[in-house]
């Protein structure tokens, strides 16, 4: 072989390496995985970060048209772990809505919790060792295998909206005191010391997403605003921003790993916004698109 044919064969390898890194050849790993009624049940689904090679991962034996609303999956509120290999999620396949993890792929669900009590939304302690979730109106962590179930404090008040920080020193929450209108962030320790308030905006909080610096929560909140918008603040409560200028709700912000946007859902689609506050539509809102989730590790990451 000449050294041209060598250097173009060597080329070429390359660009078909770079191509699968990068997700041309629509083999590698997805960047976001999000829920859709698409085909009439409530459905986990992946894309890659520029909305294409969507495909579902989450299954219903039965087809979807002659079910009753009670009777569908109902797979919400998906969660990476810190590898990228598996996901957390809720459903209520089982009645009350319990936790599940499947592998990245779709395959191999098992389920976690099995109380009477309603479990929702898992997020992941950055080790993987550790879940946190929702039961009932408190918040509680479990190991990864579901054992070991306890509340992570002992507030009356109605906690939701776990969101583990990435260093695994703090959970942020959504807070609502007893007869309070607000909802307010509040952060604590995994084993329930240190709990203090984040936000005092006096409006409905929630949704709390940490950057990948830990350095900054975004959040969903309708404060000063006749909608729902996505807003940032510090862990230490100051730098206070809106970030979205909506003519729809903007709930359920999720921050890319690199730290460069935010993806969240409005309007039946997801939507991502980087820091110039530029917006790019990654789904179609007929879809009914929400509860965007990154994965931790870009595909080039993998293995």
């Amino acid at each position: 072989m000449s050294s041209r044919a060598s250097r173009s064969a060597a080329i070429a390898i390359g660009i078909g390496l770079l191509l699968t890194a990068c997700g041309g050849a629509g083999q590698a790993r997805p960047d976001l995985a999000f829920v859709s009624t698409r085909d009439g049940d409530y459905a986990i689904y992946v894309m890659n970060a520029d909305g294409a090679h969507q495909k579902r991962l989450t299954k219903n034996e039965q087809s979807s048209a002659s079910l009753s609303p009670s009777a569908l999956f109902f797979q919400v509120e998906p969660a990476w772990s810190p590898n990228g290999k598996l996901l957390a999620f809720a459903s209520k396949r089982g009645g009350p809505s319990h936790i599940y993890v499947m592998e990245a792929d779709g395959n191999r669900t098992r389920r976690l919790t099995s109380t009477t009590s309603d479990d929702a939304h898992p997020t992941w302690s950055p080790d993987g060792t550790h879940l946190a979730f929702e039961r009932g109106t408190h918040l509680y962590v479990m190991s990864s295998d579901g054992a070991d179930a306890h509340r992570s404090t002992n507030d009356p008040a109605a906690e939701s909206d776990p969101a583990w920080s990435p260093k695994g020193t703090w959970i942020a929450y959504a807070r609502k005191g007893s007869g309070m209108e607000a909802k307010e962030l509040w952060l604590v320790h995994p084993d329930g010391s240190g709990r203090h308030r984040l936000t005092s905006l006096n409006a409905t909080t929630e949704s709390p997403a940490w950057s990948p610096d830990g350095k900054l929560v975004a959040f969903s909140s309708d404060a000063g605003t006749t909608r729902f918008e996505i807003f940032q603040i510090r862990v230490d409560g100051t730098r206070f921003r809106r970030l979205t200028e909506s003519g729809d709700d903007a709930f359920e912000p999720a921050w890319a790993p690199d730290g460069r946007q935010i993806a969240f859902s409005r309007n039946g689609a997801i939507v991502a916004i980087d820091r110039n506050g530029i917006e790019s539509t990654l789904t179609d809102p007929k879809n009914n698109d929400s509860s965007p989730a990154w994965n931790p590790k870009p595909p080039r990451d993998e293995g």
